[in-house]
């Protein structure tokens, strides 16, 4: 057909032996320093195996666009099974592909079984479908087989093809589903893609085009290695000594972002703001309708409680709670978080916590949660410390958080739906966030995708960071966080609401007081360096200033 083919071995296979292909998770590799891919360290700086061979793929296509005799505008992309992935991926993340044919791989069904085709993030909320629609309008063929692609004919090319009539180029997607044959890219599964090509990358070749008979060729003639050209070196040494180089390469990038004045803090917020968008997964304005229902009332140190229970609709997602609107109210309202959920606000049965009796007695509104995992979550009442995982394929942390929410983030989500809720029925003049004791981290997140809807954020910290969590089931664990800044990063994105932090020491972090400069609202950041039994109360006095 007159084209240049690159025809690559992906991570682990044939002659691309540094790594292996699904080495998985290595009690040896799961260091605090120098780990390797799989480990929970590398999880928290968004290391995966699936993340290196899509870069792979992109400096594949650099390597051919550098070619002289090679058409940049007429690039073409194909590959079966895990190759299928990687060709829907690549085309969706890079501009230069013209035409692509994902064969045996796209479907409603299963996403991608091998560690190369998931991470963390990927398919929450979606899958291989949406992933593969973001090449359109551009030519799209599928091929489908007696396997989890078999039903595409009615779930997900449909799809498809209304997205491309809706662009207006209805025929530049196409299916051949060969249901007679198992998973695989056969000469009839071939011969559908060599006329696809030919068509939008203008070969101009009469069809039908046959394959002529060939000889594969031995080991020897294919590998590249030689005596010449030895293969590098691989194994856990290289593995480390790989990861250890991306991340010192993503802290500098990551510390070049701190911000310096006015212009810099707006590309921090597009960059690590983005970031975090991605890992909680939800933004206040994104929450659509939230319900409550009342659930009973008592009468505790003189304040009447209402035991209620709020419902975001739309996700179909529930959160117990107990709210206390005192008399008089200065139409202020703290949503109170606590490590043990709603419990937090007593101190002891039939006893409110001093803390929140000092609010209440300076006319606050006060709501405690049980976040998701804490107390009505659970048998003993006790808050979960461990998160559940993919009970197949536990190991790694892609198969579980690629297409779930990591708790960390789910109990962000059940903050703002409290924010959306406050703000529907009780509708103060101004919502606070008050995250003491174990607490403070969720909060911290909270804040930025509240979306300036917090007044003043008390946010002890109590030292926590992402980098420090040592297992992917850890109720902490959530991945990505510690590549951007860890939580100092995400603290800083609460600028320029007024911040109160303690748990940091006798000053907050560099990039939290980067941030709040160049917000030109320094003033707004206040430390507490107190100890730990008198922080409530110093949060509180703070409040109700």
């Amino acid at each position: 057909m007159g084209c240049v083919v690159f025809h690559y071995d992906m991570v682990g296979y044939a002659d691309h032996q540094q790594l292996a292909h699904r080495a998985g998770s290595r009690e040896h590799m799961n260091t605090k320093e120098n780990w390797g891919y799989f480990s929970p360290k590398a999880e928290l700086w968004l290391q995966t195996i699936m993340g290196l061979q899509t870069y792979n793929s992109i400096r594949a296509l650099d390597f051919l666009l550098s070619l002289p005799e090679v058409d940049p505008k007429r690039i073409g992309v194909t590959g079966a099974s895990g190759g299928g992935t990687q060709t829907f991926i690549l085309c969706a993340v890079d501009p230069r592909p013209a035409v692509a044919v994902p064969a045996v791989m796209v479907s409603t069904a299963m996403q991608g079984g091998c560690t190369c085709e998931n991470a963390c993030y990927l398919r929450i909320g979606t899958g291989n479908v949406e992933i593969a629609a973001l090449f359109a309008p551009r030519p799209l063929g599928l091929i489908a087989a007696d396997d989890w692609t078999k039903e595409m004919e009615t779930k997900g090319f449909p799809e498809l093809e209304r997205l491309y009539t809706m662009l207006g180029v209805p025929e530049r997607v196409a299916l051949w589903a060969f249901l007679q044959f198992p998973h695989n890219y056969n000469y009839v599964s071939r011969t559908a893609m060599y006329p696809w090509f030919n068509e939008h990358l203008g070969l101009g070749m009469e069809e039908p085009i046959e394959e002529r008979d060939f000889e594969p060729l031995t080991r020897e003639e294919l590998t590249v290695w030689d005596d010449e050209h030895p293969p590098p070196p691989g194994g856990d040494e290289h593995e480390r000594a790989l990861l250890r180089w991306i991340t010192n390469d993503t802290r500098r990038k990551m510390t070049a972002l701190v911000p310096k004045g006015a212009g810099s803090l707006d590309r921090y917020r597009q960059v690590i703001g983005g970031a975090v968008d991605v890992m909680i997964g939800r933004r206040l304005e994104e929450i659509q309708e939230v319900a409550w229902e009342d659930r009973g009332q008592a009468t505790v140190d003189g304040f009447l409680l209402k035991k209620l229970l709020i419902r975001n609709v739309a996700a179909g997602e529930e959160i117990p709670a107990i709210g206390v609107v005192p008399r008089p109210w200065n139409r202020q309202a703290v949503i109170w978080v606590t490590r043990t959920g709603k419990q937090g606000l007593f101190d002891g049965p039939g006893r409110l916590g001093p803390a929140v009796k000092r609010l209440l007695e300076g006319g606050t509104a006060v709501l405690g949660l049980d976040l998701f995992g804490q107390g009505e979550f659970t048998n003993d009442g006790k808050p979960l410390a461990k998160q559940r995982l993919n009970s197949d394929r536990h190991a790694y942390a892609g198969y579980t958080y690629g297409y779930n929410h990591p708790m960390f983030a789910q109990r962000v989500h059940d903050i703002l739906a409290a924010v959306k809720m406050v703000q529907a029925r009780w509708a103060p003049d101004r919502i606070h966030l008050a995250g003491l004791d174990g607490a403070g981290h969720w909060v911290a997140a909270a804040i930025p995708q509240a979306g300036g809807a917090i007044g003043r954020a008390a946010v002890d910290t109590a030292g926590f960071r992402f980098a420090d969590v040592e297992a992917i089931d850890d109720a902490g664990f959530l991945p990505g966080a510690a590549k951007y800044l860890d939580l100092p990063g995400i603290l800083a994105l609460a600028a320029p609401t007024e911040l109160w932090l303690a748990g940091e020491g006798p000053q907050a972090p560099a990039v939290v007081r980067a941030a709040y400069r160049a917000a030109g609202v320094p003033e707004k950041l206040t430390v507490c360096n107190t100890n730990r039994e008198a922080r409530a109360s110093a949060a509180v006095q703070w409040l109700l200033r």
